[in-house]
């Protein structure tokens, strides 16, 4: 069979994810014109199917699909989303919601760049001061996993928030979707945002914001930044003709269709067991090395060990290079930090991996760091 032919990597990245054959295989379909009313039968339930996931109702919400990466996603929610003399919150811990602040300055959007630190969960007094301070503010928007730290923010609590004041809550949870439970009316976030390449473990290319669909269309009135990237306007598109305004990912759709019929048939709670259990064996693994992690294990989101380059006592320094290109020769790869001025990388459990990929892993580990003498001292 052709899909036995396909050689498997260990992707520890914070994604692409590692996916099964049987979505790689998906791709291998008949060729079709995206206009087709077969095709647009199958975006209609892939976009039920991701509000579900979401434990939304499909009366409320309505999951807008993009062709991009999931920055487009970033683009799209703070581009159409910022009334007219509105301003929008971004609560930046973390190089992925600094994204956001980056995309309100090119688009000129009135925007308050709350820098908080990087190194600890979103403090809910420093938000509740930030909107006393400021009565212009209607949208609230934060990651709800930092992946370049591997914190968990507390989204429904910075929500709350935000419905306390009449603002609208924006959650960047690209890499918390599918893999960490998320139920949009009870954590009180009006937009999320993720791409089928990450929880969903598809391929890259799909990307989609779901948001209540009474807001979708009052966005319709705000001022028009961006015409590929204008919520509204992909929302109409979808709604009135079953169809991406423009050329859609194809076969990446017939992707995700087959990784979400894998990700129901696991189940969520499962689901996210073995993500726990994948992250635990590298968490604990990595410290029998002798490696460092970065930051408290209670502030994790049970996704991303970030591992702090060793010092050595003879003063040399960590080569991240040699031990990335040993262990992907092996077939693990693995991703440098996100944080400025901080040596450190990632090991991420977000794919189709298990406990004992994680097992071969520390043993790859292992004997890449003991050929190229890069072991921490304290082993």
């Amino acid at each position: 069979m052709a899909s036995a032919m396909v050689k498997r990597n260990i992707l520890l990245n914070p994604g692409p994810a590692t996916t099964t054959n049987s979505v790689k295989m998906a791709q291998v379909v008949p060729d079709i014109c995206p206009r087709e009313k077969e095709f647009a039968d199958i975006m209609r339930d892939l976009g039920k199917d991701l509000v579900e996931i979401a434990h939304g109702n499909v009366d409320d919400y309505t999951a807008v699909l993009f062709c991009g990466s999931g920055t487009l996603n970033i683009d799209v929610c703070v581009s159409s989303l910022v009334p007219e003399n509105k301003k929008i919150l971004i609560l930046n811990n973390g190089s992925y919601s600094a994204r956001a602040v980056e995309v309100a300055s090119y688009y000129h959007i009135n925007h308050i760049d709350l820098q908080l630190p990087t190194d600890r969960p979103i403090d809910l007094a420093v938000v509740q001061k930030a909107l006393e301070e400021n009565s212009d503010i209607a949208v609230v928007y934060c990651c709800m996993h930092e992946t370049g730290t591997g914190i968990l923010n507390p989204v429904k609590e910075i929500g709350a928030l935000a419905h306390n004041v009449g603002a609208i809550m924006v959650s960047d949870t690209t890499s918390a979707y599918g893999l960490i439970p998320i139920d949009l009316k009870r954590d009180n976030l009006d937009f999320i945002m993720a791409s089928a390449q990450k929880g969903l473990m598809s391929m890259t290319g799909l990307s989609f914001v779901i948001g209540k669909t009474k807001e979708i269309e009052k966005s319709a009135k705000y001022p028009t930044r961006s015409y590929y990237s204008n919520l509204y306007l992909q929302y109409s598109f979808i709604r009135d003709k079953g169809e991406m305004h423009f050329t859609p990912p194809v076969q990446t759709i017939y992707a995700t269709k087959q990784a979400i019929k894998e990700y129901f048939e696991e189940g969520e709670k499962a689901k996210q067991r073995r993500h726990r259990e994948v992250w635990e064996t590298l968490w604990n693994g990595i410290h029998k090395l002798g490696f460092k992690t970065a930051y408290p294990k209670e502030y994790m989101s049970g996704l991303v060990v970030p591992v702090m380059y060793p010092k050595y006592s003879d003063g040399r320094e960590f080569s991240f290079q040699k031990f990335h290109d040993g262990l992907y020769e092996k077939g693990f790869t693995i991703y440098p930090g996100k944080v400025e001025d901080v040596g450190m990388f990632r090991l991420c459990s977000l794919g189709a991996i298990y406990v004992e990929d994680a097992e071969n892993f520390l043993k790859a580990a292992e004997e890449v760091l003991k050929k190229e003498d890069l072991m921490p001292d304290s082993f």
